[in-house]
């Protein structure tokens, strides 16, 4: 998986499965655009990733997470619940705005 942190007046932390990174998909009005600018950060294992989430949650980050990988992390992390996931073409992803 990949992880990039933006850091701004709270942390966006942006978190993708590195095979969908630069892909675009859509259905209907909906569009999920894994650009490279904002997804592409540092490959990271899942336990990895687990604790960065667990750690950026406490300091009220906001989180971007696409793909089936990262998705399975964030729910494994207990950032998000399974009613929080759409999908775009078979693609999940999940917001997480504190």
């Amino acid at each position: 998986m990949l992880i990039k942190i933006h850091h701004t007046y709270r942390d966006v932390v942006a978190i993708c499965d590195t095979e969908i990174l630069g892909k675009t998909y859509e259905e209907g009005i909906k569009i999920l655009d894994v650009r490279k600018s904002f997804y592409e950060g540092d490959e990271k294992t899942e336990q990895e990733t687990i604790e960065i989430m667990r750690d950026l949650q406490k300091e009220d980050a906001t989180f971007n997470i696409v793909g089936e990988k990262a998705v399975s992390a964030a729910l494994r992390a207990g950032i998000i619940k399974k009613e929080g996931i759409g999908k775009v073409q078979g693609v999940p992803f999940a917001l997480v705005l504190l």
